[in-house]
């Protein structure tokens, strides 16, 4: 799933260890658009933790799984982010991208470059 909204919070950073060694974990509370905004807490696991783009106030766009599990007969939900982008970086790309002529419109000159 993707999900483009404001980054509005930056919880505390965990760390531990487990059986597979450190392990890091950073919530972070962001915000959709729209009329009825939504505050939703999404987690970032290990390598995934960019701190640069962790900046209250940037839009974010983030894929994620969701996962519900089962504890003495409560559920209990996680928003797992496994990639996360700066919508200003996103935006950028597109652009780029959509300046380059395609390969067709491209005159053959005969020059290496």
């Amino acid at each position: 799933m993707k999900i483009i909204a404001k980054l509005t919070q930056i919880l505390p950073l965990q760390t531990g260890f487990g059986k597979n060694g450190q392990w890091r974990k950073q919530d972070v509370i962001v915000e959709t658009d729209g009329q009825y905004p939504k505050n939703i807490c999404i987690s970032i696991w290990g390598d995934n933790i960019n701190e640069n783009q962790l900046i209250i106030g940037t839009q974010l766009s983030i894929d994620f799984d969701i996962e519900s599990r089962e504890f003495n007969g409560k559920w209990y939900t996680d928003v797992k982010a496994w990639k996360i982008d700066l919508v200003d970086n996103i935006i950028v790309n597109e652009s780029i991208k959509s300046d380059i002529a395609p390969e067709e419109d491209i005159e053959d000159n005969g020059l290496p470059f």
